[in-house]
């Protein structure tokens, strides 16, 4: 079957919020980062991606029906190529309350606890995140505020200018259902839109909430 939703978006724009979302409209398993820290037969696929290797995207996503989040959005135009049928989802949000939002959780979480953290695994993954977001992605630059914004925009005009109209939708998560099931077609849910994954809740699952 293969993907059926892309979500371009980076992450700490609600891409969690919209995880659990498409989960209830039917559109689930939906795969997140989370998923690379839940199961440990995902990070060598992610390795090898970033090492340049040839990808079999259908063995990457089997049993997924949709994407969201990194690592799956640094690759949307590969994700397209091989799936073009399937409809992109570009999560944003205030590009200042982003760069906020990214500094307080995953950049600390990558400097206070990626390399003290008690599980190897979780430590490899924190090593691969390192090396995809804040080396491959922001070229370590992750402390200068006008580069990451300049980065986090032409990231959203590229995909906007790549993505045919009728195929993409450009979505803020506080505009809730609407807009997400018109694109989608399916009925609105009659239960509240999904909000997960806040600041404080990243801390906590980090035991960085101090």
């Amino acid at each position: 079957m293969g993907l059926e939703i892309i979500g371009a978006g980076w992450g700490r724009t609600g891409t969690h919020s919209l995880k659990i979302a498409l989960e209830q409209l039917g559109f689930g398993p939906c795969h997140h980062m989370y998923r690379v820290r839940a199961d440990q037969s995902q990070l060598a696929f992610w390795q090898a991606a970033l090492q340049g290797a040839p990808m079999d995207w259908n063995r990457v996503f089997a049993g997924y029906r949709s994407q969201v989040d990194w690592p799956g959005a640094h690759y949307w135009r590969d994700l397209l190529a091989h799936f073009p049928t399937a409809k992109v989802i570009l999560t944003v949000r205030e590009p200042q309350s982003w760069f906020e939002s990214m500094q307080r959780t995953i950049f600390r979480a990558l400097k206070e606890g990626r390399l003290i953290d008690p599980d190897p695994y979780n430590r490899a993954v924190s090593e691969y995140v390192q090396d995809l977001v804040t080396l491959t992605t922001f070229a370590d630059r992750t402390e200068d505020r006008d580069y990451m914004l300049s980065r986090y925009d032409a990231h959203i005009k590229s995909v906007q200018s790549a993505v045919p109209s009728d195929q993409l939708l450009t979505y803020d998560v506080r505009q809730g259902w609407q807009p997400l099931c018109e694109f989608l077609g399916v009925p609105l849910p009659d239960t509240a839109f999904p909000v997960t994954n806040s600041t404080q809740e990243f801390l906590e699952r980090k035991n960085l909430s101090r």
